[in-house]
């Protein structure tokens, strides 16, 4: 079975790496951007629909505020992208807004930024594949109508890819985002050419349609209240920049210095295509409706449910590029194809939040250990899952899950920046160096910026969202929270328990006395090897211990046990009801009791067998013996195993595996034999 698992797992993930081989998958910056920055600049492909959906509620005539929430987000982006740089210098280890809100506003800060980022990395993964495949679906009517299976397959194709390694995987995802981001600079660069120089009109396939306003003639607090949560949903954009600031350890050195390079890299592609997508939006008239069967009319007649509302980089794609064109097919794919990828933020930044929660003891201690392939391979099965459950409860619907989007990361925001002032105050408080206080003045008046402007935009989010799906996500960040939480005080009462004192201790007392029972059924060779280990023990009482279920048996085995001369006195216990469980642990409790400093021995006499399905013909009693004897104080269990013919025959099978070589172990030679492989080229 363990060669016929392991032939797969090496083809799904690839051959196990051996632990010093954990530098060579660190990343340059061109491999790096697309893995913690795809998550951000894919968003330019749905960030600007959200802001002319929401905006649709007050008519046409409401979308010319939208290059002023543009303006928004771009200022808001770089005040983020500012403020980041300076964590990535200040807080290198990887533990990003959960480091710094623990270390500068305490454990529970901390834990509130983990909470918020585990819930956002799940959204994230939700989100962008629901997306992508809503993009998808508008060439392929097949993934239309079977959305969540289709978004399922992609979520286990991303994890298979991850699994495989962080490296490799950045390779594969570094095409289709470059592709992607040169195709939006193609089209941006190509529209700005044809309206500027050659006069061309350009225009959207609902250039032509009339949009059903809501609420027409909003004024006063409404027009507000429609403007910020039209600015809200445009926030989209800056969901993913925080993973490159938990990624740090990932980079090449300088690890710093590379993730602040990136992060500036990223933030400044992210806005331009953004912005040039509202203003091709604006050019090309595109109109988007939250319910385009019934609110986009063409000649005074609802579209009707039949009609697929493409998204706005779509629409734009095919007013300059010509529909069906070679390049509008291409940024299509790319978009598509990103789309999935963008996932890829999260599968980077969950794992690695995971696995510092778990060293912290907040989370499961399995999720801090590295698979195979040196990747947190629990944290990104334990994403995996989560995303798929979203994905099935709310149908694969973006426009459904993007409501609760953009909440956790900018719980994260506000709080990580907070913390920083705080960082830059304390070494303010014993640094004396001018020229190192001037930077650290300069970096307080950046954080502070920013803690003030993602606060305000939080609370801008949480009032316009709460009511459209912003309470699941706090929600879902209550439940982590208080799991966390409880995960914590579970781990430190047991450490408090179990710790070694430093003086003289009931545990390193000797008992008085040792009294062993060998556990027997019958007489056999497992029977007769279980005896005689047990009067190697030297134990000061040593009794046979059987259950009397059948009295003709027993009378056999007395008959035998006799015959045979074996100098261990036998004792039967009697079971009525035919319990062969119950009749031993009492007995075993009542030695316990009437010798409190006395420790007992259970000896049981086991089968080893070669194949799982025989393990379900014996053992059986054992097993419940030992779960039962676990929870008695002063009782020690020993098994005593004997082989059959089958184990051997497993023993065997086991040896030629060690001999057998994975596919490509042939060609590099066994991994504990050869030299560590080169890095290879940066």
């Amino acid at each position: 079975m363990s060669k016929l698992t392991d032939v797969p797992k090496r083809i799904l993930i690839g051959r196990a790496l051996r632990s010093d081989r954990l530098g060579e998958t660190l990343l340059p910056k061109r491999i790096a951007l697309p893995v913690f920055a795809s998550d951000p600049l894919s968003s330019v492909a749905y960030a600007p629909g959200e802001v002319l959906l929401v905006l649709s509620i007050a008519g046409v005539s409401a979308y010319h505020f939208s290059p002023w929430i543009a303006v928004a987000v771009v200022v808001l982006m770089f005040t983020v992208v500012a403020s980041y740089r300076q964590n990535v210098h200040a807080y290198p280890s990887g533990g990003g807004d959960y480091e710094v809100a623990t270390t500068n506003l305490g454990p529970k800060a901390g834990l509130t930024v983990a909470s918020a980022l585990l819930v956002d990395y799940v959204l994230t993964v939700a989100v962008s594949i629901a997306s992508g495949i809503e993009n998808l679906g508008s060439a392929i009517p097949y993934v239309v109508q079977h959305k969540v299976l289709c978004a399922a397959a992609v979520i286990i194709l991303l994890t298979l890819m991850n699994l495989r390694g962080v490296k490799e995987s950045g390779k594969l995802f570094a095409i289709p985002t470059y592709v992607f981001v040169g195709g939006v600079f193609v089209m941006i660069a190509w529209g700005a050419f044809r309206g500027l120089f050659l006069g061309d009109t350009m225009r959207a396939p609902t250039a032509d349609y009339h949009i059903r306003a809501e609420h027409q003639g909003l004024a006063g607090f409404a027009l507000v209240f429609l403007l910020l949560r039209a600015f809200s949903s445009g926030c989209a954009a800056l969901t993913g920049v925080e993973a490159i600031s938990n990624g740090v350890p990932a980079f090449r050195k300088p690890k710093s210095k590379n993730a602040a390079t990136t992060l500036a890299m990223m933030g400044l592609l992210a806005v331009t295509m953004f912005c040039g997508i509202i203003a091709l939006a604006m050019t090309t008239k595109v109109r988007m409706a939250e319910n385009p069967a019934t609110d986009l009319l063409h000649h005074g007649v609802p579209l009707g449910g039949d009609y697929v509302q493409n998204p706005v980089i779509s629409q734009v794609a095919e007013a300059v590029f010509g529909k069906g064109s070679f390049l509008f097919v291409v940024l299509a794919a790319a978009t598509a194809l990103v789309l999935f990828l963008a996932a890829n933020t999260a599968y980077n930044g969950f794992p690695l939040l995971g696995s510092i929660l778990a060293q912290d003891r907040y989370l499961p201690r399995q999720l801090h250990t590295r698979g195979d392939r040196l990747a947190f391979s629990n944290g990104i099965v334990l994403l995996s899952g989560a995303a798929m459950l979203l994905v099935f409860i709310y149908g694969a619907d973006s426009t459904r899950l993007i409501q609760l989007y953009i909440v956790g990361v900018f719980v994260s925001f506000t709080l990580s920046q907070t913390g920083m002032v705080r960082h830059w105050n304390r070494h303010l408080a014993v640094e004396k160096d001018p020229a190192k206080r001037s930077h650290m003045i300069r970096s307080r008046a950046i954080n502070t910026f920013g803690a003030f402007f993602t606060g305000l935009v939080l609370v801008v989010v949480l009032v316009t969202k709460f009511t459209h799906g912003a309470w699941v996500a706090l929600l879902g960040m209550c439940i982590f929270y208080a799991t966390m939480t409880a995960i914590r005080k579970h781990y430190d009462r047991v450490a408090e328990e179990i710790a070694a004192p430093e003086g003289p201790s009931d545990d390193m007392v000797r008992p008085s006395r040792v009294h062993s029972v060998v556990l027997i059924s019958k007489i056999h060779r497992p029977t007769l090897r279980a005896l005689a280990y047990a009067k190697l023990m030297r134990s000061d009482t040593l009794e046979a211990l059987t259950v009397n279920v059948d009295p003709a048996e027993t009378k056999a085995l007395r008959e035998e046990w006799e015959r045979r001369g074996i100098d261990v006195p036998l004792k039967v216990l009697d079971s009525p009801y035919r319990e062969v469980t119950r009749p031993v642990i009492e007995y075993v409790k009542s030695l316990r009791k009437e010798s409190p400093r006395d420790a007992v021995s259970v000896i049981i006499p086991e089968y080893v067998v070669g194949h799982w399905y025989e393990h379900l013909l014996h053992n059986q009693s054992a097993l419940r013996l030992k779960g039962r004897l676990l929870f008695t104080a002063g009782v020690m269990v020993t098994s005593v195993p004997y082989q059959l013919a089958s184990s051997e025959a497993a023993r065997t099978r086991a040896r030629k595996r060690q001999e057998w070589n994975a596919p490509g172990a042939v060609r590099r030679g066994p991994a504990v034999m050869r030299a560590k492989e080169p890095s290879g080229k940066d």
